[in-house]
């Protein structure tokens, strides 16, 4: 299958002034100005076919939002090369914007003292989405989103949760085939996460969409994708299926038992290391390789009411891996570097 998504060792890089402190500092910085070369993204390369869906995770400050500014065309790349439903999106014009979607949990489009309606009209106009095909789509975007008499209502009156579904709409009138998410139910309740993510699923579902996801809700990434993107420090350093980076950084599977009798917690670490233990319940953790053997002696020996196997949460995986490369990135720091200017384009 085609790729919607491909990015080529994409780079972008800012020159940051450094000033040293005090009046003669300031002073300096103004007559004579050095700057540094910090790179935001560096070298980031991957592909993604039509209608998957992935994750691109990292912590804050990482180059998640900057890449996906420079895949939307809003950023121009320092260096590296990309290609997005087809078109470069530096050069493709509005062919090319009728075929993305960029949504920012953080900003918004929505017209604040109007209904949303208002701008769903307004984006129809933008788009040149002729009327049949905008009832139709807005009918299903109501539908599914759950709108009802939400599009009507001013948008400062409207909770967040429901100000984020009209946002969505809103993107997704033109029927776009590449979905940019950045944050998507930043700041939601739960129910509102859900909704957003039970819909994006089923909008991936009906219209073959292709999503790009950022978050830091790991319910969203299970929810939506199979597949992670990490980067950190501007370097793509994972691009796999999420059950390998579980398998290669959390080495480890989890045995959840409910006791039927008491066990002292010695006894309980001739099977594993035991993570937890508030009687009846406890939990072990074993090398994966040794997780069915384990369970099975423990079935065996012990007054067993309940087992059950499972892998560390998807947070704890993402929390090492971010704590990995926090180390790698600290040693690389160590050794100098020169203060450049970049030469104009």
């Amino acid at each position: 299958m085609p790729n919607a998504i491909v990015a080529t060792n994409l780079t972008k890089t800012y020159d940051v002034k450094v000033r040293d402190p005090g009046i003669k500092g300031a002073l300096a910085a103004l007559v004579r100005p050095r700057y540094r070369q910090v790179r935001a993204v560096d070298s980031v390369s991957f592909a993604i076919e039509r209608g998957d869906a992935v994750a691109f995770l990292g912590p804050n400050g990482a180059g998640k939002t900057t890449t996906l500014k420079m895949l939307t065309g809003l950023l121009f790349p320092s260096a590296g090369r990309a290609e997005v439903a087809e078109h470069d999106p530096w050069t493709g014009g509005n062919p090319f914007r009728r075929r993305i979607a960029f949504v920012l949990g953080n900003k918004q489009q929505l017209l604040w003292d109007l209904p949303a309606e208002e701008s769903f009209r307004l984006n129809r106009a933008i788009y040149g989405v002729s009327l049949a095909d905008y009832t139709t789509r807005r009918a299903e975007l109501v539908e599914l989103l759950v709108l009802g008499e939400l599009i009507d209502k001013p948008v400062r009156q409207l909770s967040l949760g429901e100000r984020m579904k009209c946002e969505l709409a809103a993107a997704l009138l033109h029927q776009p085939e590449v979905l940019f998410l950045d944050e998507p139910t930043l700041g939601l309740d739960l129910d509102a996460q859900q909704t957003i993510r039970t819909f994006l699923g089923e909008y991936r579902r009906r219209h073959g969409a292709t999503i790009l996801l950022t978050s830091h809700y790991m319910a969203d990434v299970t929810a939506l994708a199979s597949r992670v993107l990490i980067i950190n420090r501007g370097r793509l350093l994972h691009d796999g299926e999420l059950s390998e980076l579980v398998t290669r950084i959390a080495p480890i599977k989890r045995i959840e038992l409910v006791l039927s009798e008491p066990v002292p917690r010695a006894r309980l670490e001739e099977y594993g290391t035991v993570a937890h233990y508030a009687p009846p319940r406890a939990t072990l953790e074993v090398p994966r390789e040794t997780a069915t053997a384990a369970s099975t002696r423990l079935l065996t020996d012990l007054a067993v009411a309940d087992l059950s196997i499972q892998d560390p949460p998807i947070e704890e995986v993402i929390r090492i891996a971010f704590g990995e490369t926090e180390q790698d990135a600290g040693a690389e720091a160590e050794a100098p570097r020169a203060d450049v200017r970049r030469a104009p384009p």
